[in-house]
């Protein structure tokens, strides 16, 4: 069976409230209590999204976190009543996508999930026609752009500064050219959630792990960066 959203959270009654919250809204869910119960699921059934709590009574919502992405990119919400920002940025680190603070609110935990369910399925259109395209013309070369010493081939997303080629994940070569097709400007947090997110609705946290793991792969000096400048309380600027 498939679901839009699974709850893996041992505080049942609010696993049960948000579930019938989200049916009422046409958001298929259901929920689980445990770790051992969330991993016998999604060894049988199909999901979009995964909300995990952290304080689980048999595992960590870590620890599972980790499991999880061994096998599965299902996008994974982490909702906490924990509240510090090493909890935040553990959690984006080993693969959340976002982090949500219980007391939460129905309403905005459910235009979260729809965002990212929205965004599955513009990626499945967007798959499909690039699957198209590819039978029409397989064996064309794709072009390259390049300024400076940046030479970026967005077909086979890959990146150079100089002749080194940088490796990145899908979500950091967004974020990279993002900044490169605005270079020598101020982009902005909210036109980097927009255009390499496709929403708002995620938290700063988010992107701060992303430049962070950028810098670690493109600055001589991550610690005194040279190319992406942090453009304090606006954005972010790659300066070349």
């Amino acid at each position: 069976m498939h679901y839009n959203c699974l709850i893996v959270d041992d505080e049942e009654g609010l696993a049960k409230v948000t579930c019938e919250y989200f049916q009422m809204f046409d958001t298929s869910c259901t929920y689980v209590t445990s770790a051992r119960q969330c991993e016998e699921f999604l060894a049988s059934q199909e999901v979009d999204v995964i909300l995990l709590d952290i304080n689980l009574a048999d595992e960590s919502g870590f620890s599972l976190c980790k499991k999880i992405r061994e096998t599965y990119t299902t996008p994974i919400l982490f909702i906490s009543a924990r509240q510090s920002d090493d909890d935040i940025l553990i959690a984006l680190n080993i693969g959340g996508d976002d982090y949500i603070k219980k007391p939460y609110s129905l309403s905005v935990l459910l235009a979260k999930v729809k965002v990212i369910l929205k965004r599955i399925q513009n990626s499945e259109v967007y798959e499909a026609g690039k699957k198209r395209e590819a039978k029409v013309g397989e064996d064309q070369d794709t072009e390259e752009i390049s300024y400076k010493n940046i030479r970026i081939n967005e077909g086979a997303m890959k990146i150079y500064i100089g002749e080194k080629e940088i490796l990145l994940k899908a979500k950091e070569f967004k974020l990279f050219l993002c900044l490169f097709q605005n270079r020598n400007k101020i982009v902005t947090k909210d036109q980097l959630f927009s255009e390499v997110w496709g929403d708002s609705f995620f938290s700063d946290g988010t992107i701060n792990v992303h430049i962070r793991r950028l810098r670690e792969k493109i600055e001589e000096d991550p610690n005194h960066p040279q190319l992406i400048k942090t453009i304090w309380g606006t954005g972010y600027m790659l300066e070349v």
